[in-house]
């Protein structure tokens, strides 16, 4: 009734006032008004479900209110009334926000039923009001009637309850009072997890202090019930151990110490006094109970033994008139006080016990997780007692596995929710202790972790402070990340989260994580981090050492999107992104990464003249990396994988070379970048030969200072000479160049460098007779022979092709020459074991070689022999018909080159076997080839020549057609070959004219040849020799 009659009081002063205003403009204000306290309603703490609701209707009444004013509401007395009454009403809701709005949590957990009664009868005054104004404004709200009818029902019998957890707590609470059975730690640990504040004694003095003042406003309000019903919650939570003061907790240590000290020091144990024990049940009672006549039993244990119908005293066996009981709370006080002098009797046995042997100190241990299990003020007393320091002090000390794990589950159990115990812990070195356990076996180690779980955990979030401290410590952080690769799942994600607070606590800690091997933190950062902090991540992996996992996880993680739109900020943006993106292209798998975030056309664009070289220096050692291990252009793409166009990007690389005040920290990636991309395309090469003018950009960097831009000159001079040796020979002509140039190729501790300095040798006209004089002069040619014993297999290949402009057979000196060094034998061994490509070249070195062989041979006068008599002083070649050597006529007989040559037409690889005919050709003149043929015939090489007409190219077999015909000549051999000869080639001179005619021609000459020779042939057919002869 009071409070009806307030609300009319307010509504008559509401409307003297506003009886002049404007009715558009009051409905203005409670418009705001209402949107106002929705708003306000949504952030209370507690209760929220029931604010929530409150909230959504004052929002849904803004819509009603807004159509009102756009259809310009009827002044009418009801109308305002309606109106004064709704506003009234959202003023009390906006009261009671503000009134429950940072309060005591505690405090409101007592109140929780009167809150939510209070919000209901608000809501319900709200959705009344809101029926009104609806009736009052019929016509205007007809389009939503609908709408506002369903709201003001809704709002009226809306129904609000509290969680019934809530209630339980506090229904437990006022009954505990009552009856004095509550445990002060239990029911504070119910209270504060239905608050959301954790059992810890900073935490918990927080609330009880905010609690005391809200009774003292209860005193002002002379709410002397509510007073009264405070003090005894404050009572009771104060005997909680979180609770306690911690100068008094000590001070009862000692005091229970000295009782121990005095009376019980040489006693194992401290036995109960008879008083103590229950009559019933013969146990030390927990919660005492005495019947009228003195007799005093456990609470429990006397409800059971009357519930059996039991009416007498159950020590006496008197009958009883009065079977009530009541709370015996000294006698509860003094078996309290008794187990508190046991607790310091374990204690002062623990700390001798902990000093002596390993089995001793387990033992111990135990004991102290008993304690702690026992009664929560342990924690104090353990550490008041000293147990805690000492259990520290052994940890840094003890090599006993054992030990360790045990001590590292006590000091976890010591401070859970212990803020005193987990100060002491590391002040004392704990920090330093529990780290160097990170680094044991695997249970010590998952042990070690849950302590500083635990440690630094604070409620539900983590002790910034302890954070800081911790990752301060040596190893701590390399220790953790270490275990998260650990076997126990739950230590893993303990280690992981225990990380990533530590970089939130201070960035600087993600790059020290990064170091120690887990780079996803600093990878998210420099993500989603700040510009300052991307920027700070990056610069911390550029100077951090990577391995391909690690760049891997990066370029998972999405870093390679977020270095791309760096590469288009400032100039330290730039260069620190291009600094990564280097890294990380050094990498294979991570090179279509980049090409498929279109990457390439981002870096290709920085090298330009007007991009600065150290900009230009960075974008060039991405480009070379991208090329390198044999890729060549294979990523120089776009982001849909369209080839990119490489040739302004290749012209500006090589302008830049020409530039002489280009630093050599932009000239030597930049001429890389121009080598990885020719070195796998003929295309880029010629390119850069004939547009850029890649042959004299290259020249002029053979003089340079640093010798890595020579190398990496010679090696593109290497790759331009191939289409244009226009500069080269002048150059190498000048004084001294040669020389140097030789030093290259006698240099066999750079095989690369020492392969292209070859090539260039053999890229260059062997018409250039100058040139090969000077090589010979200045033991170029010593130098190339020497590349054949120990170059690398590349540099011999391209020596052998240098060694033909020493071995033309024009050229008889210089051939000699070639002979005298020693290439003869390693020739014949690359025939044995070199690759296609040595093989082929040394089978043609021979061959030019043996053509000279003839008119070298010695032959004596008088001696016909075509054969080897091993028992003659000066045999005669079967081939030459003369005395031969190696030396002398560059016989290959000699050389013992013959079997290899053979074996490579055996072996059926098209480029060895071309060669190796072309050279056997040698051995058959055109003026005795009956000796070639019988030396071809003994070897067996016939037979290979012929089956190549089955397998071989056309050149191939064009080739073998022609030596053939030499050595039909000789009718020995015509009978010998004759018939398997006639069936292969006729299979040629069957084929179209127009398919292949010069290899038919050929193949008809080679059969008339066995025709003619033939003693015991029959004839061709007419068609055979007119598809052979054609013309």
């Amino acid at each position: 009734m009071s409070h009806c009659l307030g609300t009319i009081d307010k509504i008559s002063h509401f409307v003297t006032i506003m009886e002049f205003v404007p009715i558009g403009t009051i409905l203005a204000v409670l418009t705001a008004e209402v949107i106002k306290t929705a708003q306000a309603a949504q952030d209370v703490a507690f209760e929220k479900e029931s604010f929530k609701v409150l909230s959504k209707h004052l929002y849904d009444i803004e819509p009603v209110l807004k159509e009102l004013q756009l259809k310009e509401l009827n002044d009418s007395l009801a109308a305002r009334k309606a109106l004064e009454v709704l506003d009234v009403n959202v003023k009390r809701a906006r009261s009671l926000v503000d009134k429950y709005t940072n309060r005591a949590r505690l405090y409101l957990l007592l109140k929780c039923r009167f809150i939510v009664k209070e919000v209901q009868d608000v809501t319900r005054d709200i959705g009344k009001s809101l029926a009104d104004l609806s009736l009052a404004n019929t016509d205007i709200l007809l389009g939503i009637s609908n709408q506002v009818n369903r709201l003001h029902n809704e709002m009226q019998t809306a129904e609000f309850e509290s969680s019934l957890s809530q209630r339980q707590i506090v229904d437990k609470l006022t009954q505990g009072l009552t009856d004095q059975r509550l445990d002060p730690n239990e029911i504070l640990k119910d209270i504060a997890k239905a608050v959301g504040v954790p059992v810890d004694p900073s935490e918990i003095s927080k609330e009880l202090e905010s609690f005391k003042k809200e009774k003292e406003e209860a005193e002002i309000r002379k709410e002397r019930a509510e007073v009264f019903f405070f003090e005894q919650v404050i009572a009771l939570l104060s005997q909680a151990d979180a609770a306690r003061d911690y100068e008094e907790v000590r001070k009862q240590y000692f005091q229970r110490l000295q009782v121990v000290e005095r009376s019980y020091a040489n006693v194992k144990c401290i036995e109960p006094y008879r008083s103590f024990e229950c009559c019933i049940t013969g146990c030390v009672m927990v919660d005492p109970v005495s019947l009228c006549t003195g007799t005093t039993c456990e609470r429990e244990a006397l409800e059971a033994y009357f519930s059996l119908g039991n009416k007498s005293d159950p020590e006496t066996g008197e009958l009883l008139d009065d079977c009530s009981y009541r709370s015996n709370l000294q006698l509860r006080q003094s078996i309290q006080e008794w187990k508190e002098q046991i607790f310091c009797h374990k204690i002062m046995n623990c700390k001798s016990d902990l000093l002596a042997t390993d089995d001793l100190v387990l033992q111990a241990l135990g004991h102290m997780q008993d304690l702690i299990r026992e009664n929560s003020i342990n924690r104090y007393w353990i550490t008041i007692g000293g147990l805690t320091e000492i259990t520290i002090s052994v940890l840094g000390k003890t090599d006993n596995e054992d030990v360790k794990r045990k001590i590292l589950v006590t000091l976890t159990n010591a401070i859970q929710g212990h803020t005193k115990n987990k100060d002491f812990l590391i002040e004392n070195e704990g920090f330093e202790h529990v780290i160097a356990c990170l680094e044991s076996d695997s249970s010590i180690s998952e042990t070690a972790v849950q302590l500083l779980y635990e440690l630094l955990m604070e409620g539900s979030c983590w002790n910034v402070s302890y954070c800081r401290k911790l990752s301060q410590k040596y190893g701590a952080i390399n220790g953790l990340v270490k275990l998260r690769h650990h076997m126990v799942i739950e230590s893993s994600e303990k280690a992981a989260e225990i990380l990533m607070s530590l970089c939130e606590e201070d960035e600087l800690n993600i790059i020290k994580i990064a170091e120690a091997g887990w780079y996803e933190p600093l990878a998210k950062r420099a993500i989603q981090g700040s510009e300052s902090s991307r920027m700070m991540m990056v610069r911390a992996l550029v100077s951090l050492k990577m391995d391909e996992e690690n760049s891997k996880i990066l370029v998972e993680e999405g870093l390679i999107p977020t270095l791309l739109q760096m590469a288009s900020g400032n100039l330290e943006s730039k260069e620190l992104s291009l600094s990564l993106l280097v890294k990380l292209s050094s990498y294979h798998d991570n090179k279509g990464h980049i090409a498929a975030a279109g990457g390439i056309p981002i870096v290709i664009s920085l090298i330009s003249p007007v991009t600065r070289t150290s900009i230009i220096a960075k974008s060039s050692e991405v480009l070379e990396n991208l090329a390198s291990n044999g890729d060549g252009i294979k990523f120089f793409v776009d982001e849909n994988g369209n080839n990119l166009e490489l040739e302004s990007v290749i012209i500006n690389l090589l302008t830049f070379q020409q530039n002489p005040t280009l630093p050599h920290t932009t000239r030597k990636p930049a001429l890389r970048a121009v080598l990885g991309l020719c070195r796998f395309d003929a295309g880029l090469v010629k390119m850069a030969v004939l547009k850029a003018n890649g042959v004299s950009a290259v020249i002029s960097l053979l003089d340079n200072s640093d010798l890595e831009v020579r190398e990496t000159a010679i090696y593109l001079l290497f790759l331009f000479s191939q289409h244009e040796s226009q500069g080269t020979v002048e150059y190498l002509l000048r004084p001294r160049r040669l020389e140097a140039f030789i030093k290259i190729l006698e240099n066999h501790e750079k095989g690369e460098v020492q392969m292209a300095s070859a090539g260039v040798i053999a890229n260059l006209p062997k018409s250039e007779i100058l040139l090969t004089e000077k090589l010979i002069e200045s033991d170029g040619l010593k130098a190339i022979i020497d590349i054949l014993r120990s170059g690398s297999i590349e540099a011999k290949e391209n020596a052998l092709s240098a060694l033909f402009r020493f071995t033309d057979p024009t050229n008889l000196e210089s051939q000699k020459i070639v002979v005298e060094l020693g290439a003869y034998p390693l020739l014949v061994d690359f025939l044995k074991e070199g690759s296609v490509t040595s093989k082929a070249r040394a089978a043609a070195l021979i061959g030019d070689l043996s053509m000279r062989s003839v008119e070298l041979t010695v032959v004596s006068k008088g001696i016909g022999c075509w054969f080897f008599f091993p028992g003659r002083r000066n045999p005669r070649c079967p081939a030459h018909g003369g005395v031969c050597s190696v030396n002398k006529s560059f016989c290959l007989l000699a050389a013992d080159a013959l079997p290899h040559l053979v074996k490579l037409l055996q072996e059926e690889v098209h480029a060895t076997a071309f060669e190796a005919i072309q050279t056997l050709s040698t051995l058959v003149s055109e003026e005795s080839p009956q000796r070639g043929a019988r030396v071809l015939h003994e070897s067996g090489a016939i037979s290979y020549m012929l089956a190549v007409l089955s397998w071989g190219s056309q050149s191939l077999k064009e080739e073998v057609l022609g030596l053939l015909e030499k050595v039909f000549m000789s009718k020995e051999m015509v009978e010998a070959y004759g018939l398997t000869a006639r069936a292969n080639i006729v299979r040629l001179t069957g084929r179209s004219i127009h398919e292949d005619g010069h290899l038919q021609r050929k193949a008809a000459r080679v059969l008339l040849l066995i025709e003619r020779n033939s003693s015991n042939s029959r004839p061709l057919s007419s068609s055979a020799v007119v598809n052979g002869i054609g013309e």
